[in-house]
């Protein structure tokens, strides 16, 4: 550094460090600078330098003495010198060229050697935001699953379905000594069999409402019983009381009438589905979409109006498959709620379009999985009208709850409310009549439309449970929704899951067994399946 430099070129002996104002003052500065060296040609008196230039060196007549306090004074930059007219009009200053680099030791000013240097103020003046980035600079922390908004909705809800599936498994292992199905066939979702599942809740008509052939039959029907591992002896010669379970429903008798009282009326058969699984790889696709898609979505819009989306989803999907799927199959599962939120990120995508980065490609990834989960919809013994009825009622809920889009909700002057923010429902509340000023009639439009979409939808849910608890209107067409014109081995796929009261010798009193995809049907269907596979 400077000042040991200094000593080492003078014939002070050397000493331990000492505070500089206990040194003695500096000598008069080497011969190097006398007027023999090279200096630059003076320049025009017109010409003005922008760049400041170095101070003139003290003469040769005085000693230069420095503070106590100077050695804690930076660095002088070009910065702090005054600026002159004429750079190079005096005979002293230092020159630019012509200095050897080994002379460089040479200084005026001592520094410490523990005295870190000032920013270099041209550095400082860049702006910081257009700095390059460092290469191994750590990633933004990711949002971990407890962190930030907790989504107590799907939280809840994943636990419960878990709890339930657990309990589906123990009760098929304690009525057919195996946690899983393997007898009279094997269940390729790995899980109970289905008369377990109707036995716990899973949507099964007989079990709901009055059905032809069953309460008019001409004689006693067997039906399958929960602990069922074979179609023929004792597995079948359960009632259906039996079969269905929670305290039973009335049995039919034989030469009946259609509009027997009291009917079977175990309505809550459109909400426990929810939360049934029909297998390992069944829960597993569901809860990790619901995981992953179904947790930002609460994030999105709330844990009310998830909820909300998520119920009726479920719900209304059911109502529509008990009305057009077959009338044999034991539905479960939450797709039906998993495909109204799809619809909702549909929308979403559709309202914020211009401020995606790829609105293309997430529109494509969104089509793609609708489109996958409706083709495997197509597969015998499925119920797809579940996955219809909850991506319609997803996509009207979310024209109805979803926020309007922004070139809709703008208004044509200045918010009048007196908090500008509050444009939703809490506006609405807050102040009613002036909610409603300066709108677009676009606006109006767009009210008008949620309107007959709540209205539309309300109206075909009443609709659908009353035709399916008093009218019983069939649809000849509707059923290729949710299957394939396809014959396999004999059976088409379109009739695999109706159940079928043929007469019998195989039950041990040769009545007839209830034939639907809890006995023959749904062997059928898992045979198809195998092949497909």
């Amino acid at each position: 550094m400077a000042a040991p430099d200094y000593h080492r070129s003078t014939s002070f002996p050397p000493r331990p460090y000492r505070r500089y104002e206990d040194e003695p003052t500096l000598p008069r500065l080497p011969s190097i600078y006398s007027q023999d060296e090279p200096t630059l040609p003076r320049l025009p008196s017109s010409f003005s330098l922008r760049e400041p230039t170095l101070p003139r060196l003290p003469s040769s007549n005085s000693q230069t003495t420095y503070d106590s306090y100077s050695h804690l004074s930076p660095v002088p930059s070009y910065h702090s010198f005054p600026r002159y007219s004429e750079p190079y009009e005096y005979s002293d200053t230092i020159p630019l060229t012509g200095r050897k680099k080994s002379e460089s030791h040479h200084t005026v000013v001592p520094v410490q050697p523990e005295q870190e240097l000032q920013d270099d103020l041209f550095i400082r003046d860049a702006d910081p935001s257009k700095r390059r980035k460092r290469r191994n600079a750590p990633p933004p922390p990711r949002e971990g699953w407890f962190t930030g908004k907790i989504t107590w909705v799907v939280f809840v809800l994943t636990v419960i379905q878990l709890i339930v599936f657990l309990a589906e498994v123990i009760r098929n292992a304690i009525l057919t000594a195996s946690p899983i199905e393997i007898h009279p066939s094997f269940n390729p979702m790995i899980g109970p069999s289905p008369y377990v599942m109707i036995n716990m809740g899973a949507r099964y008509q007989p079990c709901m409402h009055n059905m032809p052939n069953v309460q008019n039959a001409s004689t006693t029907i067997s039906w399958p019983c929960p602990n069922a591992t074979a179609v023929t002896g004792s597995s079948v010669t359960c009632s259906l009381s039996e079969l269905c379970g929670f305290n039973g429903v009335p049995n039919p008798h034989p030469h009946g009438s259609i509009h027997e009282k009291p009917a079977p009326n175990q309505w809550w058969r459109f909400i426990t589905p929810i939360f049934i699984h029909a297998g390992i790889i069944h829960i597993g696709f569901n809860l990790l979409l619901q995981l992953t898609l179904g947790r930002d979505i609460e994030k999105l819009i709330g844990s009310i109006r998830f909820a909300i989306v998520y119920f009726a989803s479920g719900i209304f999907g059911f109502v529509l498959g008990g009305n057009f799927a077959a009338n044999g199959i034991a539905s479960c599962g939450c797709s039906g709620s998993l495909f109204g939120i799809l619809a909702i990120t549909l929308l979403d995508l559709l309202y914020t379009w211009k401020r995606r980065t790829g609105p293309i490609k997430d529109l494509l990834f969104i089509l793609v999985d609708v489109l996958v989960a409706f083709v495997l919809g197509l597969l015998p013994g499925l119920d797809n009208f579940s996955h219809i009825g909850g991506f319609l009622m997803g996509l009207v809920l979310g024209i109805c709850l979803l926020r309007s889009p922004t070139s809709i909700s703008k208004r044509t002057s200045p918010s009048p409310l007196s908090r500008p923010h509050e444009e939703g429902f809490r506006g609405f509340c807050s102040q009613p009549l002036t909610f409603f000023r300066h709108r677009k009639g676009v606006w109006w439009a767009w009210w008008l439309l949620r309107v007959v979409t709540l209205v539309g939808a309300l109206i075909g849910f009443v609709l659908l449970i009353k035709n399916f608890y008093f009218w019983g209107v069939t649809c000849h067409w509707c059923k290729y929704l949710s299957c394939l014109p396809v014959t396999v081995n004999g059976e088409n796929w379109c009739n695999v899951g109706n159940l079928d009261f043929t007469p019998t010798n195989e039950t041990t009193s040769g009545r007839p067994l209830a034939r639907g995809l809890t006995d023959t049907a749904y062997m059928a269907a898992l045979e198809v399946m195998n092949s497909v596979i």
